[in-house]
């Protein structure tokens, strides 16, 4: 058999032109699939995480589970099989979080615990509702759900909190339950 290159010639040259005109450019395509991308940095199992400043330490959280979204351009980390903050106030008292799920958006400092939420301080007040919004910044509790509370001087129930982290200053919806109210004279009226 004779190997005529005449006649292939012709041949590998429009198969290679047909191939380079077929072609296109599917690099911003390629981008756009790839910036659309919602995975994870990092995931984590079992993990501890220790909040300090100037070396002391101000919480401690865990989780079975901890998924690291701070790749993405709304940065956040999610804790899918819940959590468990103690946290430690200014006196070194030690204060508990529990949830059974939790979101931590990075640029905000603003964190979503969901389902079973337990607040539970070292006075032994006891705060428990589906949903509560943290704000790390400001030191704020918030939510818009029902909740409980519970300490030796109140035992109630309500639709929506505003409370700064030491309840000292706060707002509520409607209350159902028992509030112990002390009444003092006024110190402007004269007898």
């Amino acid at each position: 058999m004779k190997f005529n290159l005449l006649k292939i010639i012709p041949r590998v040259v429009i198969f290679s032109f047909t191939l380079v005109i077929s072609c296109e450019d599917n690099t911003e395509i390629l981008k756009e699939i790839n910036t659309d991308r919602q995975d994870p940095l990092g995931t984590a199992k079992n993990i501890r995480m220790v909040y300090t400043d100037s070396i002391k330490i101000q919480a401690i959280l865990t989780a079975p589970l901890h998924i690291d979204y701070t790749n993405l351009d709304f940065k956040y980390a999610e804790f899918p099989k819940g959590l468990k903050v103690v946290f430690f106030d200014d006196a070194g008292n030690e204060n508990e979080v529990l949830a059974n799920y939790g979101l931590l958006y990075n640029d905000t400092r603003l964190i979503d615990l969901k389902g079973n939420v337990q607040l539970k301080s070292h006075d032994g007040s006891v705060l428990t509702t589906n949903q509560l919004f943290w704000d790390a910044e400001n030191e704020w509790l918030f939510t818009e759900e029902e909740f409980t509370f519970q300490d030796k001087d109140y035992n109630f129930n309500a639709l929506r909190l505003d409370t700064n982290k030491d309840f000292t200053k706060f707002q509520t919806g409607n209350l159902i339950g028992t509030i112990t109210v002390s009444e003092s004279k006024d110190s402007l009226v004269t007898e």
